[in-house]
C-alpha cells in the first residue's frame, strides 16, 4: 500500500529500529517510547486487521510474536509480555496495517496494561446464546 507507513518500513522507504525480521514478518521498536521495550510485530503482507488476515499470514505473525517474546524472556531479563491489538476503528486501531503490540514486563514495573471495564450491560448467559459458535448448545 503506497500510503501505509508500515509498508514503507517494510520496503525500507522509512527507517526503523528492527528487532527481528524474517521472510514474512518484521518486528521493530515503537517510536512512541511510551513504555520500556515496546515492540510492534507486523506481517510483511499488507493486512488491515485480524478481520481480513488469512490463516497463513496470521500463523507467521504469531510465530514471530512468540519468537520475539521468548528472546525478551530468555535473553533480556524480562519475565513476561503483554500482547495488545486493536482491530477496527471502533476498537481504537490507528494504523490500518495489522500489528501486535508486544510489551515486555517485569514484576513491579508499574505498568497497567489491562483496561478497566465498566461491566457488561447484559447477562453472560444471554450473550452466550448469541455469540456461541457451537451448534446445538
Amino acid at each position: 500500500m503506497d500510503d501505509c507507513v508500515f509498508c514503507k518500513l517494510i520496503s525500507g522507504d522509512l527507517p526503523c529500529m528492527k528487532v527481528f525480521e524474517d521472510e514474512h514478518t518484521l518486528a521493530f521498536m515503537d517510536v512512541a517510547n511510551d513504555v520500556e521495550g515496546h515492540i510492534l510485530v507486523i506481517p510483511k503482507k499488507h493486512m488491515v486487521s485480524i478481520l481480513d488476515c488469512d490463516d497463513e499470514t496470521l500463523s507467521h505473525l504469531m510465530s514471530a510474536v512468540r519468537r520475539v517474546s521468548l528472546h525478551l524472556a530468555e535473553n533480556c531479563g524480562y519475565e513476561g509480555v503483554n500482547l495488545l491489538n486493536a482491530s477496527g476503528e471502533s476498537a481504537g486501531q490507528s494504523v490500518q496495517h495489522f500489528h501486535i503490540h508486544l510489551i515486555p514486563r517485569r514484576s513491579n514495573d508499574n505498568i497497567d496494561a489491562w483496561p478497566v471495564f465498566k461491566g457488561a450491560s447484559r447477562a453472560a448467559e444471554e450473550l452466550f446464546r448469541e455469540l456461541s459458535m457451537m451448534e446445538g448448545e
